[in-house]
């Protein structure tokens, strides 16, 4: 759960997330929409493997990133559950 924490605190990371939203990219795809170099997307993108925010899978020389929503259901049902006990 520190790794699901410390890889939403990032705007940048967040971003990437909201572009995984919409399809699958490959890091280079990633690192043109933003103004940083290559090796910060990579280490973004690392960090949100290592919470399991997104997963990759290799095609010919491509990497491809998807969003990993089952993640982000468990933490909502997570929260969820932690305000319910709040109220009992």
């Amino acid at each position: 759960m520190k790794n699901l924490f410390k890889a939403l605190n990032d705007k940048t990371r967040r971003e990437i997330l909201e572009l995984l939203k919409g399809q699958d990219l490959t890091a280079g795809e990633i690192a043109e929409r933003f103004n940083i170099s290559k090796p910060s997307i990579s280490h973004h993108l690392d960090l949100l493997k290592r919470a399991d925010l997104v997963t990759s899978e290799k095609k010919g020389q491509f990497v491809f990133y998807s969003l990993n929503t089952t993640i982000l259901e468990d933490l909502v049902k997570w929260v969820i559950n932690l305000k319910n006990d709040e109220n009992e």
